[in-house]
């Protein structure tokens, strides 16, 4: 218990000494001190929240900690700074409210936990009723399109282009395909209905007045926990699951060539405009690439059967941090 404590401590500590470092360039840009702490609050309270809510499903200390740090420092929550703090706010409580239907009650009392899963959405809805109710629109109400999804393989190339970040760091993608095939392997269905209900909403026009991209706050933050447990699947993979690996590889391989491709058209747009586009399109193919030869690794790792797990969990994590690091970075610097 004392070592779970010690985990926990650690993970909450991390989150917000890295949110405070990313806010801190800037605090003097507040104009109260109310205002700065709550930025650094909000995503440090949404990773902890992300953190402890994958530990009902993700064991293993460092799976948990990359599923809170890719949700509450991934570019949908950070890309709320964009809009009204409070916005933050409702996206940190989310992971909260499914904590009390993940831990609820056991045994005869377990059918409480279906109605406990209505609050967080139950949570959004309230939010914006009383937003509406004192004249604070948080978060402005346009419908969410498909073209926002553009975000999914490039974020840090929509940072200035869309008002939505849709969308996950490069590397923590395998983890995200290897999780979700998981998932569907596992007949998940429950997961699989929260996110399916989250994302259907979030492209219908304004339900209960909510803002569509408020339902993201959902499916961003089931993915971040699947992404914890593909990375603890990666982390744990034998000879007999190396194809698994072998095809998150080729898919990350892929994303790097296409990205490759769309840096190399931009580069030629007329007059230099796209300049600035395609050096990030060339960063985001680095990216990929470094996840590629991470998975590359892990795969002849799996064949000869050499487990040294300390050894996995080193490559996955250099790699996811460098990744969170720099995007998080690049993404408060943008919008601040």
């Amino acid at each position: 218990m004392k070592k779970d404590l010690g985990k926990f401590a650690a993970a909450a500590v991390i989150y917000a000494a890295f949110a405070v470092y990313l806010y801190q360039p800037y605090f003097e840009n507040f104009k109260s001190l109310q205002l700065r702490d709550i930025f650094v609050v909000n995503v440090s309270v949404a990773s902890f929240g992300a953190f402890i809510l994958s530990r009902r499903w993700v064991p293993e200390f460092s799976g948990s900690f990359f599923a809170g740090a890719v949700y509450g420092f991934g570019p949908f929550v950070l890309g709320l700074a964009k809009f009204h703090p409070l916005a933050g706010v409702l996206a940190a409580a989310i992971p909260w409210f499914f904590c009390l239907a993940a831990f609820g009650p056991k045994g005869r009392w377990k059918w409480i936990r279906l109605p406990l899963l209505i609050l967080p959405f139950l949570a959004i809805i309230l939010f914006f009723e009383i937003s509406a109710y004192y004249r604070l629109f948080a978060v402005p109400i346009p419908p969410f399109h498909l073209s926002d999804l553009m975000g999914l393989p490039a974020p840090l190339v929509m940072v200035n282009k869309s008002i939505t970040l849709v969308g996950f760091y490069h590397v923590p993608i395998i983890a995200l395909l290897i999780g979700f095939a998981m998932l569907l392997a596992a007949r998940r269905f429950g997961i699989m209905f929260i996110f399916a209900v989250g994302t259907i909403l979030a492209f219908c026009n304004s339900i209960f007045n909510v803002s569509p991209m408020m339902w993201l706050t959902i499916p961003v933050l089931c993915s971040s926990i699947i992404i914890g447990a593909g990375f603890q699947a990666l982390a744990s993979a034998g000879s007999a699951d190396r194809k698994w690996v072998l095809a998150g590889a080729i898919v990350m391989l892929a994303l790097a060539v296409v990205v490759l491709l769309l840096a190399t058209k931009c580069q030629f747009a007329f007059a230099g405009l796209g300049m600035k586009y395609a050096k990030l399109l060339l960063y985001t193919a680095k990216m990929y690439l470094l996840g590629a030869v991470a998975a590359g690794v892990l795969f002849f790792m799996a064949t000869l059967n050499l487990r040294l797990h300390w050894l996995r969990w080193i490559i996955l994590s250099a790699t996811a941090a460098a990744d969170i690091f720099l995007g998080a970075r690049f993404i408060v610097d943008n919008i601040f």
